[in-house]
Formats: C-alpha cells, sequence, structure tokens
C-alpha cells in the first residue's frame, strides 16, 4: 500500500491549534507554532488565536510565517506529527499565489568570476533595492 492510498491516522475531533500547526508541518517544533500563536501570527476563523485555541475539521487557519502568510482549511485533525506526504491530506491549501512581479530579480555570476568588484557590489546592492541607476 503507497503512502498516497494509506488512511489518515485517526485522531480526535478537535486538538490545540499549536499542536495541529507542528502535527501538518507548518512549523518545525511545537514551541514555534506556540510562539507564532503568542506573537499573533496565528488566525483560527478569523479570530486571535493562543496556543492552546482549538481547531476542528472545517476551520480556517491563517499563519504568517517567515514573511509569508499562509491559509489553510482543516480536513482532518490529527496531534502526532506525521509523513509529509500525509500532512499534506490533513488540510486544504488556500494561500493565494504572490503575484509575479513580487519576485525579485535573479542575479547570477559566471562560476569563478572570483569576488564582486566594488563597482560589481553597488551595482548588485542597486537591483537588491530596486534604486535607479546613477546618471
Amino acid at each position: 500500500m503507497s503512502e498516497q492510498s494509506a488512511p489518515l491516522p485517526t485522531g480526535p475531533d478537535s486538538t490545540r491549534v499549536d499542536r495541529w500547526l507542528w502535527a501538518v508541518r507548518l512549523t518545525k517544533t511545537r514551541s514555534d507554532s506556540a510562539q507564532a500563536c503568542r506573537g499573533g501570527h496565528v488566525r483560527v476563523n478569523d479570530r486571535p488565536a493562543k496556543p492552546a485555541t482549538t481547531v476542528k475539521a472545517g476551520d480556517q487557519v491563517r499563519v504568517r510565517l517567515h514573511g509569508t502568510t499562509r491559509i489553510v482549511d482543516v480536513t482532518h485533525v490529527i496531534v502526532k506529527r506525521v509523513g509529509a506526504s500525509v500532512a499534506v491530506r490533513c488540510y486544504e491549501d488556500r494561500t493565494p499565489a504572490p503575484p509575479p512581479e513580487a519576485r525579485g530579480p535573479v542575479i547570477r555570476r559566471d562560476r569563478g568570476a572570483g569576488r564582486p568588484t566594488k563597482k560589481d557590489r553597488r551595482m548588485l546592492d542597486r537591483l537588491r533595492s530596486d534604486l535607479p541607476p546613477p546618471v
């Protein structure tokens, strides 16, 4: 039986939001998810969530992590951390795709070109900060 067709682990009807975020691998550690809740970066059904806020199937969880906001709908409640392929099936990702212009320019240098000169460094800094080139 492949992992994709494996049944989802049985769990309770509801659990703490910090535990669920960790179990479905949206955060690396449970303490990271609890800290995000205490910092006001987690909302359940558009209400600020403390670490002990309960989530159940059908709830919408909005998490701001590492500068991006993830919006997920809870489809299955689990309390123990599972493999990534199983964890993805426990929520439905509703995060909108970032606009194409939001991504910065890709800066590439030839391999073995050495360290950038002072002029190269200033040009790279201008590209990264979107400053107009000097006249």
